[in-house]
This record gives C-alpha cells, structure tokens and sequence, in this order.
C-alpha cells in the first residue's frame, strides 16, 4: 500500500507540472504577441474622445519559469520584441544580469528567452536581467537597455523539517487533563505566499490516548487524568508535521518527544510488617546499633523521604531510632545500658512520616504509618561489679607493718555468681605499701608510711572470676595517710643577728620564726623560750610574740668586739601536738660596730689593728697607683720593639708618600690638594730612579711583530698574578692602597712592541741604512740601527 500512495503521489506531482508549464508557454506567447505599434497612434474613447497613447520601445510583462523543471529542451522564459525590429535581421537582442549566458539564454534574432538550467526556488526566488536591442552591424545600441525580472515559480518540493530530532519534556504525574507539555515547531523551505506548499498542519501518530497535539500550533496537553508516575514513568510521542494543509498529495516530517512524568509526593510510606523483632546483648554499649526498619514509599526525592520516632512503648527511656536518608532506614540504637536480670525484653511502636506534605493530595491520607518493634535482650558473660565505683580509706603513719587500711567489695552479676579473687595493680604501688587478701579484699600494710613524704596513695584493685580469668573489674582506691605529731619545730631559716656594741637595752635586733614538716594539727601554735640553765642570760632576752614568731632582745648596754664579738644563744621551740614536740636551735649573734644612727660599719674585731697603720683607702690608692706605673711600662716598651721594626718602609724616593688616606667626599676635579699628582707619573722623568721589588727585565731589543719573543721575558700577566698573590698572603702588607709602578714590557703581544729603543741586543737581519737619507731628524734614529754595522766591522 504504502509503494502504491507513493506511486500516485509522483503522477499527481507530474500532471500538475505539465499544466503549470503549459499555462505558463500561454501567457508568455500572449504576452509576447500583444504588443502595440512603435509609433504612437489614436484611439477613438467615449463620446468622441481621442486617446493618446505614448511611444515606449520594449513590449514584455513579468517573466516566470517553473522550477525544478526536468525536460529534455529548455524552457521558453519568454519573447523579447522591438517595435523598430522589421523582421530583416539587422536588429540583434543581447541580455545581460543574473546568470545571462549561463542560466538564460536569448536568441539574438528572435529575442526568445529560454532557462537552460534546473531552477531551485529555494536557493533563488528572482533573477533581475537587462535586454538590449543593437545594430547587428556596427553594435550601435538602437534604444536604451532596460531591466526585467524573470520569477522562479514554487512547486511542493521540500518536506517539513522540525528544528530538533528528538525532544524531551517533563510534566508533573497526576496533571488535569489539558495540561501543556512542550511545543515543537517546524519548518518548511517552500514559498508560504504561493498555494499551500508551507502551509503545515500538526498530527500525533504515537502516544495516544495519553498526549494530543494542536493541529496549528503544535503544543502537546495531556488528554488522559491521574496519569501515575509509579505505573508508567516515560511516554514516546512521534508528531507529524505535513504540508499542503494537510491535504493528500503533502510532504509531511516527523519528530519524537520522551515525556517523562516528574514525581509528586502521592503515595504515604508502608511497611512491609506489622512487628519486627530484634535482640540485643546486655553488655551493648549505649549508642550501639541494635536494628533497622524501613518503611517503603514508592515517590522519589524530597517525595520519598521518611523520618522515624518512637512514639510509644517501654523502652523509650532504653533505645533510641535516627532516620539514615542515604538508604530511607529507621536505625535502631541502644540508649542506656541493660542488664539481662533486671528486664529481658522491651517493646517500641515505631512511627514513619513523610518529611514533605504535598497539599494538593492530603486527601489521599494520613501520610504516615507505624509498626511495633519488640526488641529481646540476651543474657552477657559480665566482669565482676565493684559496689562502689571508688574507695577512699585512711591510715595513720608510721603504722606498724600488717595494719588493716580497708575492704573492697565486689560481685559477679551473672546468675552464676562466680567466686571472686583480688589483687593490686602493681603499676599504682611500685613501692609496693600495700597488699591485699585475694579471697575478702581486705586491704593491709607491709611497710611504715611517712606522711611527709607521701599524704595520698592512689591504688587501683583489680576483681577476676576465679574460673574466668578475662573477666576482670578495675576500681579505684585512695588512701590517706594521718598525720601524727613525729616532727619537732625547727627555725624557719638559717638565722645569724648582728647587734651593735653601743646597742641600747631591751632594743630588738631580730625577729625568728619556726617550721614544722607535720600537719597544721601537729604544729603551730609555736612556743618559743630559752632554756632553764639561761633563763636569766645577762647578755639577751626572748619575748614571744604569740603569733608563731619571737624577738630578741638585748638586756644589757655596751659591747666590745675586742673583748667577745660572737655570741651563740639557744632558743626552745615546741609545738602544739598531742604530745608536743620540741627542739632547740642556736642563734649566732655577732657584735658589730655601728655609726651614730645606728647603721653597721665593720663586724670584724681586726679593724681594730688596722687603725694603727694606713686606712683600707690609702691602700686601695697606693695600689692602684702601682697598677697604673706597670701599665704605662708594658706601654712603653711595646712602643719601642715596634718602632725597631716598622710597618711601612718610608724611603725618600718613596712614590706612596704622598698618598693620603681618607674617607670623606672629595671636591672632585678641582680638588687638587689631596696629593701631589706629579708621583703618579714615570719615575723616569723625575729624577730617573725607579724603585723595584719585582723581576728587573734585562735591556734587550724587542721582537718585532711576527717574532717570537725571548726566551728570558716576562709575561706581565704572569708577574702581576705574582705580586697579588703575595700582596694577599704577606702578614706585615700595610693595610692601604699603595701603588706599583710596572716600568717594563710584556711577551706575547699580537701586535707587536710599539718601541725599538731597546731592540739593540736584538738580532736582525733587517737593513736601516735608508734612514740616513731620511734628514736630520731621523739622525738618532739612524745612529741606533746603523751602529749594528760599525759594532760588526770592530768586532
């Protein structure tokens, strides 16, 4: 069927060709026949008017020619005519423009028009050519050249194209009935002002009865209700885009649109089951995961997600549920900790809840659902449990070995109630003060406890099962020595008085405080006072000031440094324990000599002797003046051993003694005072000396370019390496600039010695006798390389 609609299709296309092609052969040669006379002549009008009609050259009306025309001769375009033109062949027809030659041709007696070529309207509409009528013989244009345009008529040649292949939309599930999805548009190359070759019509050949689509417009609207995601997701729609109105005989052109049904949060969530059990073991720790539910909802997305709560039941205060939104599960976990012989089972209703409502289909229900969990808790090989979670015990010190501190208690909490051993972490009691009963965690001590030196032990007790050894409990124990009154008092510091020899009585000279390494219980308040046997001393008294402090005073007036100048006094310090303790500590008082205000000058009794010779003073000056003698002498003598060996050899002909050193600016150029320029010049032409400290080269006539040089000269690179080499290593190199004056020439020079004056030891083959014919001025210089000459015949 399909082969015989294209078939008819293609009889159809032909036929209305040949009649467009025949109507169109009419009305050129009509056209082309119709042409009025080239001299103006008169028509008779109404009521007896006379009608000038005026002269014009070309007779032509718009010229068309079907495209895609496929005959075998060229298609007449049409017949160009002059009125002048009287048929004997002098007249010739030349067209120009647009494809003239190429696609139109004329013959140039006729003036007939043909189109040699296959015309595509789609690539162009018109042509704009230019007819002319010339003289065959001398091409003298006979009338102006005028213009025409030849129209490329459309035929239904070109389908409908839509601007994209394929399409995709999305449109939300459960949309009314109308609902707009998406607009496809296509296009058509024909010529929309001629018939109805681009006049499109649009038509759904796949995805009814779900889609339609605007015949004009080409919008696609739903046409079924409550379209649901979950049953079906995507749709494919083929649209049909035909031309000619939609009439038999058009082009037509498809395109395929996905539709895919975006989600809406329709569907509450369900579980799978009504009750779901779990276990857990009572030795789980609190934030363990026990189990997980799941509530399906079949939406997706934000649609789809589901938070969890516990709403009900006796295990609220036991267990908790978190929501993981990567798997949409319902977790589970333990809150508290459990213990198997108190409660082997708890019970929880569980509630699933859409996080987003859509309020469009509240109708649709409650979306939420619950389900009951009932969670079974399994008996656990449990450590022992210490019935404290710490112990603090005391003891005294200095107690005898074995004494009782205190008991730890501990129990198995499984039914088996296994019997229980203790011991004592050893890593707690390194000095190992304690020990502890295995069987009744009686705790005992094996050596004296000094609280001085430890107030606090801090132990750790370790409980086992006796036939499960892993099973273990650790507590802690804290152990708090008492303090008993085993330390006396003793002075706070090392005390030393000093009291002047014209000390007045009951002065004050020193106030003295005690300490006691024991408790505040075991020691102040201090008592202080003096021995019985001194009770009465008649040198110094004690006062006590009852506030842990004493003063010493002094009982009598004037003290010798000669006759005694130390004093030791023994003070009593007890303290206030039960029973007191106490001890006695000696006091060193020195006699010292004071001024008049009674500040110390000197508490040592040979001051005295010294009063009889020099004063400290007179000796601290002669002393330094001895010290001062011996410096100037070291001086002295340094002085002379350098001006024995000086630095710098000043010689008279010295060039570098008129170099100044200094570190300021200059004045420049104009600065001439520096030093005397006059040095730097050839020492030659001073007074003919130069001092050397280098190699002196012997006198020797240099080689001339091209020679090699002799054997015994020095290279001047060479000999300057030299001299910086021991300029840097030489210790005693005065540390200024100096200047070294290098009076003699070098080897090696490509270009040569620029002198001869020295080439008289030289040997040379060359004559210079033509230097006497030189003149006068060349007399010296002919004497020098002439005497070579006079040298050889005396010799």
């Amino acid at each position: 069927p399909k082969m015989k609609e294209d078939h008819c299709l293609h009889t159809a296309l032909l036929c209305l060709g040949v009649l467009c092609y025949s109507h169109a052969l009419t009305t050129a040669e009509r056209l082309n026949h119709a042409r009025p006379s080239l001299h103006g002549h008169h028509e008779k009008g109404k009521e007896g008017q006379v009608l000038h009609r005026s002269k014009r050259g070309w007779v032509w009306n718009q010229f068309f020619v079907i495209e895609e025309y496929t005959g075998p001769d060229p298609v007449l375009v049409g017949r160009l005519h002059s009125d002048i033109d009287s048929g004997d062949g002098n007249i010739k027809y030349i067209l120009s423009g647009e494809g003239a030659g190429i696609i139109f041709v004329i013959d140039d007696k006729s003036g007939n028009i043909h189109a040699t070529k296959t015309l595509d309207r789609e690539e162009r509409a018109q042509y704009t050519l230019t007819a002319q009528a010339v003289d065959r013989n001398t091409n003298r244009p006979l009338e102006p050249p005028s213009e025409f345009i030849v129209k490329v008529q459309d035929i239904n040649d070109n389908p409908p194209e839509f601007l994209h292949e394929n399409y995709h939309a999305n449109v939300p599930e459960r949309s009314n009935v109308g609902t707009s999805v998406i607009q496809v548009t296509a296009s058509d190359a024909d010529d929309p002002t001629y018939g109805n070759s681009a006049k499109l019509v649009y038509s759904i050949l796949e995805g009814q009865p779900y889609f339609s689509v605007e015949a004009q417009t080409g919008i696609i609207r739903t046409a079924l209700p409550n379209m649901d995601r979950e049953a079906k997701e995507e749709y494919h729609v083929v649209i049909q885009a035909k031309d000619m109105g939609g009439h038999m005989g058009g082009l037509s052109g498809t395109t395929k649109v996905t539709i895919t049904l975006t989600d809406v949060n329709d569907n509450p969530p369900k579980f799978p089951q009504s009750v779901y059990q779990m276990s857990v073991s009572e030795a789980a720790v609190p934030g363990e995961e026990v189990g997980r539910v799941k509530a399906k909802d079949p939406d997706i997305g934000e649609n789809g997600l589901v938070a969890y709560s516990i709403i009900d039941g006796d295990g609220m205060d036991m267990f908790e549920i978190t929501t993981d939104y990567e798997t949409q599960e319902g977790v589970v976990k333990l809150k508290k900790t459990l213990d198997y012989e108190t409660k082997k089972s708890y019970s929880l209703k569980v509630e699933a809840a859409n996080v987003h409502i859509d309020p469009k289909f509240i109708s649709n229900g409650p979306f939420k659902d619950t389900v009951t969990v009932k969670i079974a808790v399994e008996d656990a090989d449990e450590p022992p449990v210490f019935l404290k979670p710490g112990y603090i015990f005391e003891v005294q010190e200095n107690a005898a070995s074995g004494t009782v501190v205190g008991k730890v208690h501990a129990k198995d909490p499984d039914a088996a109630n296994s019997a229980i051993r203790y011991s004592i972490d050893r890593h707690t009691d390194l000095e190992r003060y304690f020990v502890i009963n295995a069987e009744d965690g009686n705790i005992k001590t094996i050596k004296t406890l000094d609280r001085e030196e430890m107030a606090w032990h801090n132990i750790s007790v370790f409980a086992v099962e006796v036939h499960k050894q892993h099973q273990e409990a650790k507590v802690p124990v804290a152990i708090k020595v008492i303090d008993v009154n085993d330390n006396a008092p003793k002075f706070a510091s090392a005390y030393e008085a000093f009291v002047c020899e014209n000390a007045r009585s009951n002065q004050q000279f020193i106030t003295i405080s005690a300490d006691d390494k024991d408790d505040s219980a075991n020691g102040p308040r201090f008592i202080f006072s003096l021995p019985p046997e001194i009770i009465h001393n008649p040198n110094f008294t004690l006062r006590d000031n009852r506030d842990n402090t004493a003063s010493v005073l002094v009982r009598r007036e004037g003290f010798s440094r000669q006759k005694q100048d130390l004093y030791l006094l023994p003070i009593v310090i007890s303290d206030g324990g039960v029973p007191p303790l106490s001890s006695t500590n000696t006091l060193t008082i020195r006699v010292c000599g004071c001024d008049g205000s009674g500040s110390l000058l000197s508490c040592n009794a040979e001051a005295y002797i010294l009063s009889a010779g020099l004063s400290t003073g007179a000796l601290i000056a002669i002393l330094a003046c001895i010290v001062i003698l011996l410096v100037i002498v070291v001086l002295f003598v340094t002085l002379k051993r350098q001006k024995k060996e000086p630095l710098i050899v000043f010689e008279e002909e010295d060039v570098r003694e008129n170099i100044i050193t200094y570190d300021d600016e200059g004045g420049g150029e104009e600065d001439t005072e520096a030093f005397d320029i006059a040095t730097l010049q050839n020492p030659d032409g001073i007074n003919g000396f130069m001092p050397r400290k280098d190699i002196k080269p012997e006198y020797q006539y240099l080689p001339r370019p091209g020679l090699r040089p002799a054997p015994n000269s020095v290279d001047v690179d060479d000999f300057i390496n030299t001299r910086i080499q021991e300029a840097d290593n030489d210790p005693t190199a005065p540390p200024y600039d100096s200047i070294q004056i290098y009076g003699y020439e070098g080897r090696g020079s490509v270009a040569g010695s620029l002198s001869s004056l020295e080439s008289a030891t030289t040997d040379s083959d060359l004559d210079y006798d033509y230097l006497q014919n030189w003149g006068p001025r060349f007399k010296k210089l002919a004497d020098l390389y002439g005497s070579k000459d006079t040298f050889d015949d005396d010799s």
